[in-house]
């Protein structure tokens, strides 16, 4: 597929300070539990230094910004030096963080000229690389307006060319949508990579089996009507999968909210018009607790058993004898793309059903198997490592890096719906303008 985006092997780079936008989210409690997503762009800095670039890489790393008080917490949990000692190590390479001064409750303002004498460091061959500190430490990263568009200009003032290689970075957030304003952009081979096998979805083969589970409806609901439309089977799991039971069997679960009740009931009506798309998993684990898998406080039911006004404790897992029925087989066997973003369990402790679904998926050689980002790839190499390394290395798998930006990608029905993408866009129509 022809990606109509403007390419990093496009760019001169040689003698250019690059600066290069990824989604290095990985660092949880200060620690990196899978290096995945680093790794998967090391291609594009590769090439960076190959053509006589130099790099400045900068990321998002969880949520330091409280959502009710505004404060940005600048803590070591969400610190991007796991990453720059992962990089170090792994390639051999001097590269440093900048150190900035934050402003109490408000973060970093901004850069810092410190950070100037960094840069010519970097610009005679002294230091290899720079990492900017989390992009969500500074004020302006999920800012608007004036102060967003300050931020998006003290970026890339830093630079002579910007590179975006963060997929899974959907949000229009400053560092993936602002920069492109004011630098020469390009797509890197990660991005690329990823639009390129979204294709496999925007144009599967037929029978497309589509997974998706999760905690909450309201963050998933649009690319369920997507998938409903484009897929020839959709199979639900997690609270996803408990909200949409409560809707059609008049039921009530545990942890189903009102929102979650209400949007389910809404998909449910909706999905009348395509009532043989929609493939339930006929076997639940409920459990009285969710504090793990305790004897005497778990069991099975079969959803064909539940009555309307029946109220259970808390779905954990749909359990693997749902996987082993015959037409669920024959739906996994038969399918030529399978698309899973779906952690089936409540982990840690509620594994069998995610080891069943990722089995049976496995079983197909024949399909292409595309995995979303996030839990889904974790819970792969944490529950079947044997099948993630494979899966790595397999034509026939692909797992992105980003799970939330390839469902939004399918709700928005193209890759050129994503805010970052259409910033790329619009840098290279602005750059033949000129």
């Amino acid at each position: 597929m022809e990606i109509n985006l403007p390419k990093i092997q496009d760019a001169d780079l040689n003698g250019k300070v690059v600066l290069v936008r990824v989604d290095h989210n990985v660092v949880k409690k200060g620690e990196i539990h899978d290096p995945y997503r680093i790794d998967a762009t090391i291609g594009t800095l590769y090439h960076i230094n190959a053509k006589g670039g130099k790099i400045i890489l900068m990321t998002h790393v969880g949520r330091p910004k409280n959502k009710k008080t505004g404060e940005i917490e600048i803590h070591d949990d969400t610190s991007v030096k796991p990453i720059v000692d992962y990089l170090n190590n792994k390639l051999h390479i001097n590269m440093k963080i900048p150190e900035f001064v934050p402003h109490g409750k408000d973060g970093y303002l901004g850069l810092e000229t410190s950070i100037n004498h960094m840069i010519r460091e970097l610009r005679s061959g002294d230091l290899d690389g720079i990492y900017l500190p989390n992009t969500r430490w500074f004020a302006g990263e999920e800012a608007e307006g004036e102060i967003s568009d300050r931020f998006g200009l003290q970026l890339a003032g830093l630079a002579d060319v910007f590179v975006n290689d963060a997929f899974g970075s959907w949000q229009p957030h400053t560092s993936t949508v602002k920069v492109n304003n004011y630098l020469p952009s390009y797509a890197g081979y990660l991005m690329q990579k990823e639009i390129a096998n979204l294709e496999r979805i925007y144009q599967a083969e037929n029978p497309f089996v589509a997974v998706v589970a999760g905690s909450k409806m309201d963050t998933k609901i649009d690319s369920l009507y997507a998938l409903l439309r484009i897929a020839d089977k959709l199979v639900l799991g997690g609270v996803i999968y408990n909200a949409y039971l409560c809707a059609k069997y008049g039921i009530s679960i545990k942890g189903v909210d009102d929102t979650n009740l209400k949007l389910a009931e809404e998909f449910v009506k909706y999905a009348e018009d395509y009532s043989d798309k929609i493939l339930e998993l006929e076997y639940i684990i409920e459990s009285d607790t969710l504090d793990g898998k305790e004897e005497g406080k778990y069991r099975m039911h079969h959803i064909k058993d539940l009555k309307s006004g029946q109220s259970l404790n808390y779905v954990l897992d749909v359990a693997p004898e749902s996987f082993h029925k015959d037409d669920v087989c024959q739906v996994f066997k038969s399918a030529k793309t399978i698309f899973i973003n779906a952690v089936m369990g409540f982990t840690p402790h509620f594994n069998d059903g995610t080891i069943a679904l990722d089995e049976l998926t496995d079983s197909n050689l024949d399909a292409v198997k595309l995995y979303g980002g996030g839990d889904t790839m974790q819970e792969l190499k944490r529950l079947l490592p044997g099948l993630y390394i494979v899966a790595l290395d397999n034509p026939k798998y692909y797992i992105f890096t980003g799970g939330g930006a390839v469902l939004k990608a399918i709700q928005e029905g193209t890759y050129t719906g994503l805010e970052p993408v259409k910033a790329l866009v619009r840098n290279r129509e602005n750059q033949v303008k000129l």
